[in-house]
């Protein structure tokens, strides 16, 4: 009989019934894989000797991956007794040891006369992730169930459309104005991930995984192209209903984002021109703005990565950690890019943190071992492999993720042996220098040293990369694609980048560089009447006056704080002191940070939060236990009094900058302009613990007093502000984290986090709360969450009685013009309007543009 043509068919080459065999019982390894290997030799795949060549593999190397599961295989030099590829299946339901410690349960034998096999692979390695439904298949009695759990068509009687889509399916066409790059595919990614279903995306005969960030990209989506997204599974219906909302709801982004960048390249041109011709290297113009200086030639980063086999399991381990690490660090890269340049830009991260979930780039790596390689080795070939095929792609934005690969490849390789890191931090000259790069990753033109880099060109890259992004964020003149003519340059070579046509002029007279400079004199005279108008104070047209703060990590980011009009800082965030590194500083390292701090402030006010590590910040060298809810444990306070040893370095360091700014009258009185703040209060215990370790270290250094406030996170700590305002001397609230409690909508839930508004009444009826609890005690409240920065959510917090104000830098000019144009008695009449509303959107709609 004919199969039916709406029936998905499991492959017959590699996965044939005669390769399967369930509830085996073998007495051992050994006999296991002799009974795998008659299977495959009895199928015409492998020469009889190949078995032996099978069980020389185990003597060499550990085939068991992990979860039940080995897969043995013959020697790399016995390739040639493979006669064709094939997977024999042995499942073994009471388990049999393959080494001490170790009890596999499917044991998946491969005979790999090409890369075939590979589907079968991924497949397991997805499997892996669901343990659930792996375990189930350690007993299942259907040999066909486990057959398509180890295909790709899976499972086997699941009907499908002609066209190869899945049960469930829609039709949509690509309206963003860039086509579907990393950033709005990462977020395809993550909602497909939030369901158990298998959904896919087609655009003509190319199909991707929808869970697969890569895969996705390589679809190589322009504006216009037609596609079909398909699901099938128990949660089908649903998963397909927010994959589709997700997808249109992000319409309006990409379109707003495209017509922003096309309004910046409608702008009037500010390029210079030369009084006299000059030699010139031309380009792509990527970041506007003129730099006059020498040349500094990044040369090639040649990575050599050596081919060192290990054991398979500790590959396997060393990758896993890797990709851990590197996870993690991204997640603090993009958090720190977040609060000094914005989300947009800090997408960049989140995008290449998804990078590492891709099935097939992980697959590909551990096949690579499995065939005998070291786990760099392989790591490297499956991240060059991924992104040649990025780069070759007829769409030049896609082909520019190809470095963001390439970047976050590095990163993995580098934690898989610390002598492969390559990158960083460059070897600069002194004085400053127009840099000169083949290509620079996203991390390391965040990283900058913006002192001593006045300029970016470099040979490779497009004007839509992510690296040419964040040069523009930084206000770094920059040009792409210079070719090689520019690494041939000879270093010091005196030159004038212009960042607005895209040209690096050569060798100028001296006429040419006084133009040049007069050029730049008038256009930082511009921009210092921006900046003026920043620096006014946030004072209502009926004379009140509110603080504005700035978020900051570092000293160096303070400058740019300032320059937006930022009047202090009102949160250092302390925990990035202790990401992106192997250990936890120590007290002289911290005070060096807190004293160059308050030395950039000049005497006005420093907030600085203690250690707020938990929840979705983790560090691993602290090694803490694993949570099964971390926002819900050992976080922020709750940490601090669990590790003294942290409380009191920090504690010690603090009180030592409050003395040094007293000793050197840097600002006002006691300690200075120095607060203390911490994070994550629930309770009056935990405010009393942390008041006597403070005046405990205080008194042995004989420190100054500071302020010491809390932040207000939880509900808890709303409710009894006006029980804590008699033990603290400020509250500054953190709506971000409060807004995620009060709802109980996990900030990161791909489905939820659009629900999260900080601008719930319900929320600021928590922030009413709090202000009144301060106001009995004559303590004063301020906000650090994300509203504090958007001008709307200004106004109805000044309203509500808030008397500071921190947020990114980016967003304090909006902020202060808001506040400037608008009356208190207005803004007040606003926040009791919106504490009457009863949705979020019904407060939003308040907004008239002026209170």
């Amino acid at each position: 009989m004919a199969p039916d043509a709406n029936t998905a068919i499991m492959p017959t080459d590699l996965l044939r019934p005669d390769l399967l065999r369930l509830n085996a019982r073998p007495a051992g390894k050994e006999e296991a894989i002799h009974e795998a290997a008659q299977l495959l030799i009895a199928a015409g795949c492998i020469d009889p000797a190949y078995a032996a060549s099978m069980l020389r593999r185990e003597a060499v190397a550990n085939t068991f991956l992990g979860h039940g599961v080995a897969i043995p295989h013959g020697m790399v030099e016995d390739r040639g007794m493979v006669r064709r590829s094939g997977i024999a299946v042995l499942q073994v339901p009471g388990g049999i040891e393959w080494n001490p410690g170790q009890t596999a349960h499917l044991v998946v034998a491969i005979a790999a006369q090409s890369d075939a096999h590979i589907a079968v692979l991924r497949r397991l390695t997805r499997l892996m992730q669901d343990e659930a439904r792996l375990t189930a298949l350690f007993t299942v009695t259907d040999p066909a169930t486990l057959a398509a759990a180890l295909s790709e068509d899976a499972p086997v009687t699941v009907p499908t459309t002609p066209g190869g889509d899945l049960a469930e399916r829609f039709d949509w066409v690509v309206d963003y104005p860039t086509g579907l790059h990393a950033r709005p595919a990462t977020a395809w990614v993550e909602t497909a991930r939030a369901s158990t279903a298998r959904i896919q995306v087609r655009h003509g005969d190319l199909v991707a995984d929808a869970k697969a960030l890569v895969a996705l990209l390589q679809l190589g989506l322009r504006a216009g192209d037609s596609v079909v997204v398909s699901a099938e599974g128990d949660d089908a219906v649903a998963a397909l209903a927010r994959m589709k909302a997700t997808i249109t709801r992000l319409t309006a982004r990409e379109k707003a984002d495209a017509a922003a960048a096309a309004q910046k390249s409608r702008a009037p041109a500010r390029g210079w021109t030369p009084p006299n011709p000059l030699p010139a290297v031309p380009g792509i113009a990527a970041s506007p703005g003129l730099a006059i200086g020498p040349v500094h030639v990044l040369p090639r980063a040649v990575v050599s990565v050596p081919d060192e086999p290990v054991p398979l399991i500790e590959g396997g381990d060393r990758l896993h950690e890797a990709l851990s690490l590197t996870r993690q660090n991204l997640k603090a890269l993009a958090d720190d890019t977040a609060r000094r340049l914005g989300p947009s830009e800090a997408a960049i991260f989140t995008a290449q943190a998804e990078i590492l979930n891709d099935t097939d780039l992980v697959t590909l790596a551990c096949q690579l071992m499995v065939e005998g390689h070291g786990v760099a080795w392989s790591w490297h070939q499956a991240v060059e492999r991924t992104a040649a095929g990025l780069a070759a792609l007829d769409n030049p934005v896609l082909a520019g993720r190809a470095a963001d690969l390439r970047d976050v490849g590095q990163r993995v390789l580098a934690r898989i042996d610390p002598a492969l890191r390559t990158g960083g931090a460059p070897d600069l000259p002194d004085t400053p220098c127009i840099l000169i790069a083949e290509d620079l990753s996203p991390s390391d033109t965040a990283a900058l040293d913006m002192a001593r880099v006045i300029g970016l060109a470099t040979a490779q890259g497009g004007p839509t990369s992510h690296t040419a992004i964040l040069a523009r964020t930084l206000g770094l003149p920059a040009m792409v694609a210079g070719g090689a003519a520019l690494m041939e340059l000879a270093n010091g070579t005196p030159a004038i980048l212009d960042g607005q046509t895209g040209r690096l002029h050569l060798s100028p007279a001296e006429a040419d560089t006084a133009d040049a400079r007069s050029w730049i004199a008038r256009e930082e005279a511009r921009k210092a009447e921006e900046e003026a108008r920043r620096g006014l104070p946030a004072r209502t047209r009926d004379g009140h006056d509110v603080e504005i703060g700035a978020n900051v990590n570092r000293p160096d980011q303070v400058a740019v704080a300032l320059s937006q009009g930022a009047e202090s800082v009102g949160l250092m965030r302390t925990e990035f002191l202790f990401l992106e590194r192997g250990d936890a500083p120590g007290e002289d390292e911290q005070y060096e940070t807190y004293r160059n701090m308050l030395t950039a402030l000049e005497g006005r006010p420093l907030i600085v939060r203690a250690l707020d590590i938990g929840g979705d910040k983790q560090v691993p060298h602290l090694q803490l236990p694993h949570e099964e809810n971390p926002f819900l444990g050992v976080r922020g306070a709750r940490l601090l009094l669990r590790r003294p040893e942290l409380l009191e370095t920090q504690l010690r360091a603090l009180y030592r900058a409050a003395k040094d700014a007293k000793a050197k009258d840097c600002g006002a009185k006691d300690g200075g302009a120095l607060s203390i703040m911490f994070p994550m209060i629930t309770a009056l215990g935990e405010v009393q613990a942390l008041r006597a370790a403070c005046e405990s270290i205080r008194a042995e250094l004989d420190a100054p007093a500071v302020p010491l406030g809390i932040m207000v996170e939880v509900p808890a700590a709303a409710i009894q502000a006006d029980v804590l305002a008699r033990h603290v001397d400020f509250f500054s609230i953190g709506t971000n984290d409060l807004t995620q409690y009060a709802l109980a909508i996990d900030r990161q839930h791909p489905e939820l986090a659009a629900e999260a508004d900080s601008l719930h009444p319900a929320v600021l009826r928590l922030i009413r709360l709090t202000v009144e609890g301060a106001e009995r005690h004559g303590r004063w409240v301020g906000v650090c969450g994300g509203i504090a920065g958007d001008p709307f959510g200004a106004a109805l917090l000044t309203g509500l009685g808030v008397r500071e104000l921190s947020m990114t830098p980016r967003d304090i000019p909006a902020v202060k013009d808001r506040l400037r144009g608008s009356d208190l008695s207005a803004l007040k009449e606003a926040a009791r309007r919106a504490l009457d509303c009863e949705t979020a959107d019904a407060v939003r709609a308040l907004d008239g543009g002026e209170a």
